[in-house]
């Protein structure tokens, strides 16, 4: 009976556990601008904080964009030598050793 009791003690122990870290206003708990705003105001940042900060996302957000552009235009160059090597019939190796020859 005791262990009963402290199996339900502990289960209602996680639980709340879980409600707390869904209703807590950590950043890592954001999905939207209105939590991501919330938390923010939480910091309580000055006004030359905030434009350090946002300064920081922006350089963030175009770094991560480059990173993605480049990524895309990668798979798009893979992608036509796998399909020069096919129309050719000949691997994607050698495609890339006669590109290589040529230049």
């Amino acid at each position: 009976m005791n262990e009963n009791l402290d199996l339900e003690k502990a289960i209602s122990a996680l639980d709340s556990y879980g409600l707390e870290q869904k209703q807590s206003s950590d950043l890592t708990q954001a999905r939207n601008k209105k939590q991501m705003t919330a938390y923010l105001e939480t910091l309580d940042y000055s006004l030359r904080r905030m434009k350090l900060l946002q300064e920081a996302i922006i350089e963030m957000v175009d770094s991560e964009e480059q990173r993605l552009l480049r990524q895309e235009k990668i798979q798009t160059f893979k992608t036509k030598v796998i399909n020069l090597s096919r129309q050719y019939n000949i691997s994607y190796d050698e495609v890339l050793q006669i590109m290589a020859s040529n230049s």
